[in-house]
């Protein structure tokens, strides 16, 4: 397929036409010199009905929700309501200006007020920043208050964090950019943290753990109070990784477990698209006693008027321009009050769906775990390995059944992982779909393993060489 650069008139230059009417309007009577523009702008000629097409065919050859069945597990990639899109783009938040004044943005802070308690009720904690722009964000903010913690504390010496080994996978990374250490634990024969080994490692030193629950493999974290009386009892934090929070909704939350600070993916369990890379939105959430080590500006109400509070005693100070990704704070807004109580019956849903499609695959393909799970699962693809076929020819299989790729050789304690995510979202059709194709492929390892090893056939980009796409990127565009 052409780009855009390669079509039209090959010889034009929209450049040429700006200029039209304003031949006697010279730039540098206004600008510098070191601002003007002294080449052609570079830009296609094209009509508008060339350049739709172009991008329209640029959308067909894209993957996406609304395509096929998408189980991308920890990516939670729902169906999002266009009910949400339609509020969003409302006037009043759409072309509002974020750096213009409290009293000309009472409506959009009422939202974001709105929104911090009900996220306050669901997650049980007492106080909620809506400023990190994305759920790795999140994570970095929660990490950068707990330091901040221990430091007005006075308790310097705790510069270990503890990360199990089936925490999410920007754990370790958020952690060491505040300096932390890091001391990776093992799970257990279960999937579990191995409590003997955290006993092992918990010292003076620890300043916090950071658990997603449930885990990685999905598996939910049964002695995590145990965990969690544990830490407290060391004088140490514990941080909830909110990347799978849609497992739990309504049923628990990160305060009942023992949780200290908490972070959630709005763009995930509330209803986002944020396929492609974003926008995200990764609110935190802390007990009343990390209040006062929020970012600022917080969201108050005062009981007349909502205003941005610079105010917080030992702030850890401003973490995004302006305040977070508006938009995202909005569909979220939309979908809680649109879902109410709902919420509990989405995170049943989910996890019936996992269990039903555990259920139905394994033993064709290996279960590390065989243990109950929640919203997802993993399998592993070594018996298929044994054979030739690794889980990465599978995965691009599975694109000649319209079908989007599970995540693959994630968690890392697996060999060969396919961690699988349906969501609430799909019908026990969809599901079943699913698992006649995932049945066929590996009907097809055994069959005709060379359909499956020169996959995929029907995507617009066919099978490359990854070696030399890996040592060689082709970076730069040369139009």
């Amino acid at each position: 397929m052409k780009t855009i650069f390669e079509l039209g008139n090959p010889k034009g230059d929209v450049s040429e036409k700006l200029n039209e009417g304003y031949e006697n309007i010279t730039l540098g009577d206004f600008l510098p010199q070191s601002l003007l523009r002294q080449d052609k702008i570079g830009l296609p000629e094209l009509s508008e009905l060339e350049v739709m097409r172009h991008y329209k065919k640029l959308s067909d050859r894209n993957f996406c929700i609304e395509k096929g069945f998408y189980p991308l597990g920890s990516c939670t990639m729902k169906y999002n309501p266009k009910v949400s899109e339609l509020l969003a783009s409302l006037d009043g938040f759409n072309n509002l200006h974020p750096l213009q004044s409290d009293e000309d943005s009472q409506g959009a802070l009422e939202l974001m007020y709105k929104l911090q308690e009900k996220l306050k009720t669901i997650t049980g904690m007492d106080e909620i920043t809506l400023q990190p722009a994305a759920g790795a964000h999140g994570e970095l903010t929660g990490m950068m208050i707990i330091k901040k913690y221990f430091e007005v504390k006075g308790e310097l010496n705790r510069k270990k964090v503890i990360i199990p080994d089936s925490a999410h996978g920007t754990n370790p990374a958020s952690a060491r950019m505040c300096g932390f250490d890091i001391v990776q634990i093992k799970s257990n024969e279960r999937g579990q943290v191995d409590i003997d080994a955290l006993k092992e490692v918990l010292d003076k030193d620890v300043a916090a753990i950071m658990m997603t629950n449930p885990n990685t493999l999905g598996i939910f974290e049964e002695k995590v109070l145990e965990i969690s009386e544990l830490m407290h009892e060391n004088g140490s934090l514990l941080y909830y990784d909110g990347a799978n929070f849609n497992a739990v909704m309504g049923w628990t939350n990160p305060a009942i477990m023992g949780f200290d600070v908490v972070h959630l993916n709005l763009h995930k369990t509330f209803a986002t698209p944020h396929g492609g890379g974003g926008p995200g939105a990764g609110p935190v959430g802390v007990k009343s006693f990390l209040k006062d080590y929020l970012p600022k500006p917080t969201i108050e109400f005062d009981g007349e008027k909502y205003y941005r509070n610079y105010d917080v005693k030992h702030s850890i100070g401003k973490v995004r321009s302006f305040y977070g990704n508006f938009g995202v704070l909005v569909r979220a807004y939309v979908y809680i009050l649109m879902m109410g109580k709902d919420l509990k019956l989405a995170s049943a849903d989910a996890v019936l769906n996992a269990n039903y499609l555990k259920e139905k695959l394994k033993g064709v393909y290996e279960l590390p775990y065989d243990e109950p799970c929640m919203h997802e699962f993993v399998l592993s693809g070594e018996k298929q390995h044994e054979k030739g076929i690794s889980t990465l020819h599978i995965a691009k299989r599975l694109m000649d059944y319209n079908c989007h790729p599970p995540t693959v050789y994630f968690p890392l304690i697996v060999q060969e992982a396919m961690m699988i995510e349906p969501t609430e979202s799909e019908s026990k059709q969809v599901l079943d779909e699913f698992v006649e194709t995932m049945l066929k492929i590996a009907k097809e390892v055994e069959e005709t393993p060379e359909i499956v090893l020169s996959s995929p056939h029907k995507a617009s980009v066919k099978k490359v060489d990854e070696t030399l796409a890996a040592r060689h990127p082709d970076l730069i565009f040369k139009g």
